[in-house]
């Protein structure tokens, strides 16, 4: 019988030191490009907290993944937006593979997601539809939106014929709460 209590505690502290070393690897892991999505955003004029949320749903800030459709790093940035970003902001001699550079993904994810809320800093929720936009991308959100110039992000949302754009809206604006509230604690 003690030799099962025993055995039993071992594995339990086992566990517990476990989910210890998950839980530590994964806020070094998310705390690690903090500084630099903060510099970024700033030179951008966009949220710190959007960013990072972005770079939460989309990678779980693993600069190395890659997604289905061609995208890769912590923005999941796809090569063709990548070539926009250096043709804007005059990088010479872009290729997609600067793109798993953490730096390079960033400024590339971050200008994109400024180009939307740009283009729809007119709406109620620019947030909405800047992220339907990064998401869903800006064909798809201008097709959604038609004529309707003063649609709401409500509306948006209710019309948005793929529900893992809605899906991404909600995630990375309750991450980015999440990161503001965290960050408003400490």
């Amino acid at each position: 019988m003690k030799l099962q209590a025993a055995a039993a505690l071992l594995v339990v502290a086992a566990l517990v030191g476990y989910a210890g070393f998950v839980y530590v690897r994964w806020l070094y892991r998310e705390r690690r490009f903090e500084q630099l999505i903060a510099e970024i955003a700033a030179k951008h004029d966009v949220d710190k907290y959007l960013v990072k949320a972005v770079v939460r749903r989309e990678s779980k800030f693993d600069p190395f993944a890659r997604g289905t459709s061609g995208e890769f790093g912590l923005m999941q940035v796809m090569g063709y937006t990548g070539q926009e970003w250096a043709d804007a902001t005059g990088q010479k001699g872009f290729q997609k593979e600067w793109l798993w550079d953490p730096r390079t993904n960033i400024e590339a994810g971050t200008w994109y997601l400024r180009q939307g809320l740009r283009r729809w800093s007119a709406m109620d929720d620019p947030e909405t539809f800047a992220l339907a936009h990064y998401n869903g991308g800006p064909g798809n959100v201008r097709r959604w939106v038609g004529t309707n110039q003063n649609m709401t992000a409500s509306e948006l949302k209710s019309i948005i014929d793929r529900p893992s754009v809605v899906e991404y809206i909600n995630a990375v604006k309750a991450y980015r709460e999440k990161y503001r509230q965290r960050d408003e604690s400490r």
